[in-house]
């Protein structure tokens, strides 16, 4: 732990609070097959079972193919275990989106044409959220900087 000083105060190195990284990508659409493969492999390791498991590989592949399609052809992926979850958050660079567009209902039975893959995460998750993704370096205030969607699956 590092000493305060007159930044503030002392803080726990991320792996000590509970946090750690399992994986971190930048991808394309070429790459979400690897993409998948990976989420699964450390999701395995960290003792998700199935079929939970492939639901929460499922839910990252659909957000992730959303990042490709719709926010600029890439996306960014970060895998962490968090204390007792598995959490996976994919921003982008898109043009951003709120949660209230995700259909309450399966997409298609109330009229919908899309949503599907935003609507199955949520499903899935023990917690999911869409927020702002963080201000890209240069970012100009009031410049949109895509969206951050962070889907969670408890492992026991």
């Amino acid at each position: 732990m590092r000493r305060p000083d007159a930044a503030g105060p002392a803080r726990a190195p991320a792996e000590e609070r509970g946090v750690r990284r399992l994986l971190q990508r930048r991808f394309t659409a070429r790459l979400l097959p690897q993409l998948r493969l990976l989420v699964e492999e450390c999701a395995a390791r960290e003792g998700l079972r199935e079929p939970r498991r492939g639901e929460f590989v499922l839910a990252v592949d659909e957000i992730a193919g959303n990042a490709v399609e719709h926010a600029g052809g890439w996306g960014r992926l970060v895998l962490l275990r968090v204390g007792d979850e598995l959490e996976c958050r994919i921003s982008d660079a898109g043009p951003g989106f709120s949660e209230a567009v995700i259909p309450e209902l399966l997409p298609g039975l109330d009229g919908a044409s899309n949503g599907r893959g935003l609507w199955l995460a949520r499903l899935v998750a023990d917690r999911f959220a869409v927020t702002d993704a963080p201000a890209a370096a240069g970012a100009e205030d009031g410049e949109r900087t895509g969206a951050l969607v962070t889907v969670a699956v408890r492992l026991r």
